[in-house]
Parts: C-alpha cells; structure tokens; sequence
C-alpha cells in the first residue's frame, strides 16, 4: 500500500516566516513533493500555513502574507495601549487585520472545498450545552475529512481566525482561542485522526510518514533550583512553557509510535535569541536564518520515504 503522507506545522506567530521558507528549500531540493502530501495540519501560524496549501496556494504567497502584511497584522496603536490601561487589560493587538487579509487570501472558500484534507486545532471555550452536566471548554479539531462529524461547512478563513487568537495576542474569536493552548504541534493529532477507522481510506499505521515542522526553537530556561513564585511571577513565563512542554511530548508520542517513518526539522536558534510570535521587525532576521538551515538529514528522509 502507498504511504499516508502527513505533513504538520507548528504554531509560533510571525516566526511562521521560518516555516515558509524551509518550505522553499526543500521544495527546491525535490521539486512537486508537497503535492503527495494526504493530510496537511497546522497550528496557529502552522494552520495559516497548511489552510494554505491544502487550498493551491504557492508556498511563495504565503510567505509574502509574514514579509508584507505581518507589520500590519501585529501592529498596535498608543490609543489602544491606553484603553488597554498599558496592556494590562485586553489582547494586544486587534484581529480585524488578519481577517481582512485572509479574506483576501480564501475568499469564502470552505474547509470542505480545499484540495486535501486539513486537521486544525482550535480551542473552544464553552461548547454552550443546553445540558449544564454536558457544558464546558474544551479542544475542537476542525477537519475536512469524509466523516460525520467533518466541518466540511466552515470557512476557511474563520477557522484560520479560530487557531490563530492567541491568548494576551489576540482576542477570543467566536469563541474560541489558539490550538496553540494544548497543541501547538499538531503532528500527535494528525498521526491520532489519520487512523479513524471512519475515515474508508484510513491508513494502517506503519504505511504512515510523517514530517514536522517547527517555527524555530529558543532555548530558554529558568534558572534557580527552588522557587517560590506566586501568580505575578509565573504569570508571564508559564504560557511559554506549557507550549513548549506539550511541543516535546508531540514529538516523543511520533517518534516511539512511528520510528524512522518520522521526521521532525524544528531548528535551533543560537543561544541567547528569543524572537516572540510578534517580533515583526526582526523577519529578515528569521529568513537569513532558516536559509542556512542544515537541510541534509530531512531532504534525506522525503527521498527516502517521501517520494
């Protein structure tokens, strides 16, 4: 049996530019090997990306939506600062921009009028039950697949809005926030939704391959061996590590389960670099690095697995 192709991208705001470019590369290495692609999934930024490609956009378009819109997309006026009373209350930035650009991008396209199958994470924060027992937040999935519970009906650029609102970045859409929040790397639920046993053309899992893409790692830590932070103290640092953590068990979950069949390229940054999902004025920082990217060992396992 052919191999189940699943490619995911990571969440990491406008670092996304780092994914698009490696995309590039490898696009240049082996030349149409994105098109065997059987499932595309993406997180946050990685959601605007796979929403992207599942749709036949030229990986080049939407990398120029970091280059020439991503400064307008994260910018934020003095007048919202003050009625954010300095950013202590209320997202940092407002969305309407992005939405304005994805609806220049998808139109009004629908999740089930994409070219291939898509998996994205969003988080929905009431479900709003009419049964109180059934009531609550949780992650919602949002897919394409020829299943029943399919959001074959969506538009693409409100789900593209959905896995996007991060937390303190953007505010709650519809909803629902950033995937970002308990997957910021999609490949665990990909390899997870691939073997619903719904899906007729589900494949067995050892016809599976897959690739992860990250958006650049920072090595950062905490230093100090006891302590004893309260609300204030974690408040800032937490967001990140809790990503970060739930990155790391995605990666450990594909490895054990998939074996050389899987390929994770999430290059580090040199120590001491830390790039937020907003640090716009530092995108041609983020391309001079992904282009001197070491891509031998993942150009490798495409033409061994891959194509």
């Amino acid at each position: 049996m052919p191999p189940c192709r699943i490619l995911t991208f990571d969440g990491g705001g406008i670092r996304g530019v780092v994914t698009t470019v490696l995309i590039q590369r490898l696009t240049a290495e082996i030349p149409g090997w994105l098109a065997s692609t059987n499932l595309f999934a993406g997180t946050s930024t990685g959601g605007l990306i796979a929403l992207g490609l599942a749709s036949g956009k030229n990986i080049g378009v939407i990398r120029d939506l970091y280059e020439d819109k991503g400064g307008k997309i994260f910018d934020d006026s003095w007048i919202d600062d003050v009625l954010d009373l300095g950013k202590t209350i209320g997202a940092e930035y407002d969305n309407t921009k992005l939405a304005r650009e994805l609806k220049k991008l998808f139109g009004d396209t629908t999740l089930g009028q994409l070219q291939a199958p898509v998996l994205i994470p969003s988080f929905d924060l009431d479900n709003e039950d009419a049964n109180a027992n059934e009531r609550t937040s949780k992650p919602k999935l949002f897919h394409n697949l020829p299943i029943p519970d399919a959001d074959g009906v969506e538009r693409v650029r409100k789900v593209a809005l959905y896995t996007t609102a991060a937390p303190t970045y953007f505010p709650s859409v519809d909803g629902y926030v950033d995937g970002g929040v308990f997957a910021n790397n999609p490949a665990m639920c990909a390899l997870a939704q691939s073997q619903d046993s719904r899906w007729n053309a589900h494949p067995a899992l050892p016809d599976v391959v897959l690739l992860s893409l990250g958006t650049g790692v920072s090595l950062n830590y905490i230093a100090g061996r006891n302590l004893d932070w309260g609300y204030a103290q974690w408040a800032k640092p937490l967001i990140s590590i809790m990503m970060d953590g739930v990155m790391g068990v995605a990666d450990f979950q594909c490895k054990q389960l998939l074996g050389g069949r899987y390929e994770r390229l999430a290059p580090v940054f040199p120590p001491g670099t830390s790039l937020p999902l907003d640090a716009v004025d530092r995108i041609d920082e983020m391309i001079r690095f992904a282009a001197n990217v070491d891509l031998a060992k993942t150009v490798g396992f495409l033409r061994q697995h891959w194509v």
